[in-house]
């Protein structure tokens, strides 16, 4: 998942980072409200780790103006702010958990699987390429921006197999052998289209030639 955490207290921050990374989420950590509330209008997460009393924009302000501009995105308040009144502020506010600080590691986990299940959000069928473009092992859909690309079933499995490689460099032949039947083996010439294909859709840059070699997905 990726995970954006509001969290101005930098030893509690490096701990919940270092915890949440080590289950292989990406985490951005962020220490004002205001910066948090700028790159969330940039950048698309899958959910918010938001703690309340933080300078320039506290968290409750920060959840009002995103629900306010139709960001829904999970979101978990961790904070010290533990009163009845305080809790029912912040699911009020669209909050999707309140956890009282002190608390455990095992139960943040806890509630972001939660969360992850509520929402299904599959790490294994949804893979985030960029921070606008995003691809759906199950169902052959690219999402880039706010559309969305369908892709033929082999254009599928050709863009999962550099997606699982990516950054190794891929030859044709490794190509043929494990997107393709042997009884079905494609040209050199299909290959170079399925490529060009993909650079249509992610831009030249994303795919480089190594000539003679193969092919690298960036």
């Amino acid at each position: 998942m990726k995970i954006l955490l509001l969290e101005d207290d930098l030893i509690l921050s490096e701990v919940i980072v270092e915890h949440l990374e080590y289950y292989n989420h990406t985490v951005t950590s962020i220490y004002n409200g205001v910066e948090a509330e700028n790159l969330l209008f940039e950048k698309k997460f899958d959910l918010l780790l938001l703690d309340v009393n933080v300078p320039l924009l506290n968290g409750f302000e920060l959840l009002k103006s995103l629900r306010d501009s139709g960001n829904e995105t999970p979101a978990i308040f961790i904070t010290s702010m533990n009163s009845s009144s305080d809790v029912l502020e912040g699911f009020e506010l669209g909050a999707n958990d309140y956890l009282k600080k002190p608390f455990e590691m095992v139960e943040l986990k806890a509630r972001i699987d939660n969360i992850k299940r509520h929402f299904k959000i599959d790490d294994e069928r949804l893979m985030s390429i960029s921070d606008s473009i995003s691809y759906d092992f199950s169902t052959y859909i690219l999402h880039i921006n706010d559309k969305e690309e369908k892709l033929s079933k082999k254009e599928g499995e050709f863009l999962a197999y550099f997606l699982h490689n990516r950054t190794k460099v891929i030859s044709a032949d490794e190509l043929m052998v494990n997107v393709w039947s042997y009884d079905t083996a494609p040209t050199s010439a299909t290959i170079r289209t399925y490529i060009k294909n993909l650079r249509r859709l992610f831009g030249e840059e994303m795919i480089t030639t190594i000539r003679g070699v193969g092919y690298v997905f960036n």
